[in-house]
């Protein structure tokens, strides 16, 4: 079924009027309306970041409860040593910082392990 209908339109892209053959048309070409799709993901991808900073930024943050814990984790002695992860796991490998391993992921130190680390 056939439509003679021709509706005078504005392109939401380029804002230059143009012969719609349907209602719902919303661009005056092709290339209009991939260049309008470029926009849209762009902006979403935009905004997808902003509001993972947002996220990040308003994280609450670990380091007040550190100094009052006995035991920590590996991420939390990182944070007090202001460095990686990684670093921690080769102190206890190399035996430098003694930690207990509870379980899968569950190790922890002794706080007054680490605050030994640097009065030798």
């Amino acid at each position: 079924m056939s439509s003679n209908i021709r509706v005078q339109k504005v392109c939401l892209n380029c804002n230059i009027e143009f012969t719609a053959k349907t209602t719902v048309t919303k661009y005056c070409s092709n290339k209009c309306g991939k260049s309008a799709w470029k926009k849209r993901k762009q902006a979403e991808k935009v905004q997808k970041v902003n509001k993972a900073t947002r996220r990040k930024i308003t994280a609450p943050k670990i380091e007040v409860n550190i100094k009052d814990k006995d035991f920590l984790t590996v991420k939390e002695a990182a944070i007090l040593l202001n460095c990686t992860n990684k670093t921690i796991y080769r102190l206890i490998d190399t035996k430098k910082l003694k930690a207990v391993n509870l379980g899968k992921r569950i190790t922890r130190i002794k706080r007054n392990t680490i605050d030994k680390l640097f009065t030798n």
